[in-house]
């Protein structure tokens, strides 16, 4: 509890336990940003990562806590500077609403849906190291 799992036991979940597709949620607040809601037992936070068969996390994401005053408490509780925050701090401090956000693998996406099996095989715009001049 309370560590993250790897790409190996994500492997295991999605390719030999279930054999398909798996949605992870309710992740240990303490490995997670200090911006994500938490859940109502004070332990976990409401993320989610979606995890596909021999690719691995395709999508991350989580509802955001929207209560300036939570938000405040969990900055505190982890010791950040609310001055180096304060830009975000503010964004619930002027207004906000309940909401989430997520973010999405697209190469990986691709790689699912072409069933290629090399993600550079998937890159729209692929940079090769000392290929550029310049």
């Amino acid at each position: 509890w309370g560590t993250d799992l790897q790409s190996e036991h994500e492997r295991f979940l999605v390719e030999e336990h279930f054999g398909k597709p798996v949605i992870l949620t309710d992740f240990p607040k303490d490995i997670k940003a200090f911006y994500m809601k938490q859940n109502e037992d004070g332990k976990t936070v409401r993320a989610m990562d979606i995890l596909f068969p021999k690719i691995g996390e395709i999508i991350g994401g989580s509802e955001r806590e929207a209560d300036l005053t939570k938000l405040e408490n969990r900055i505190d509780e982890l010791k950040m500077s609310r001055k180096n925050l304060e830009w975000y701090i503010d964004t619930r401090r002027f207004g906000s609403c309940p909401h989430s956000g997520f973010g999405l693998g697209f190469e990986r996406l691709l790689l699912f849906i072409t069933g290629m099996q090399n993600i550079r095989d998937v890159i729209p715009f692929p940079r090769t190291p000392k290929n550029a001049e310049y």
